[in-house]
């Protein structure tokens, strides 16, 4: 890795190439902003929805909600059902990188926190997921990010050098997570400033 740079890009997958949210499916159910805020603060809250990403499976989190909320039963199946309207499509300017990457011959891998059951229709909808060198999905594997388990596992399945890989995620844990195992890292918020830091890194983008 001359100079400290990257040689391998690391992708998130939600909120860095896909414009992933629930909201984007209960805006459609709830008639009501405030009501729909209640329910992901309450009912479908992250910790809920982390479980399914783990590897909990659905009909299984569906089933321990509807219990304690039976008078909501049809919005929580809905997260079922209806899981992809939770993603608005894909987020084109990151799309366009990663293809830019993939063209021009870089190793181009993604560690994500996504439910398996969810995955594969995910990929059937979005083809370009299809074609990363390697994927680690977290409700495979029963871990998720920020466990440096799951960075770890991504470098010794692929043998990969931590140090030439640049890690991309939305949440700043994440990214501090990869760095902790010496990865290096950008915490993803906009497609420009990824756009500088691949450029940074002189990846052909």
């Amino acid at each position: 890795m001359p100079d400290g740079r990257a040689t391998i890009a690391v992708f998130d997958i939600g909120n860095v190439l896909l414009d992933w949210n629930p909201r984007h499916l209960y805006r459609r159910v709830f008639a009501g902003a405030a009501r729909m805020e209640w329910f992901l603060r309450e009912v479908l809250t992250p910790a809920w929805i982390l479980e399914t990403d783990r590897g909990k499976p659905f009909q299984d989190a569906v089933a321990e909600r509807t219990a304690r909320y039976p008078d909501l039963a049809a919005e929580i199946e809905a997260f079922d059902s209806r899981w992809l309207e939770t993603i608005r499509g894909p987020i084109a300017p990151s799309v366009d990188m990663l293809d830019a990457l993939r063209a021009n011959g870089v190793p181009v891998y993604a560690i994500t926190n996504f439910s398996a059951e969810k995955f594969g229709p995910a990929c059937a909808a979005f083809p370009f997921l299809g074609g990363f060198d390697g994927v680690i999905v977290s409700g495979d594997e029963k871990l998720a990010k920020p466990d440096p388990a799951i960075y770890r596992l991504l470098l010794d399945r692929y043998r990969l050098s931590a140090a030439d890989c640049l890690f991309i995620d939305d949440v700043a844990a994440n990214v501090e997570a990869a760095r902790d195992v010496g990865m290096q890292g950008h915490h993803f918020k906009h497609p420009d400033g990824l756009l500088d830091q691949l450029r940074h890194h002189r990846f052909p983008v």
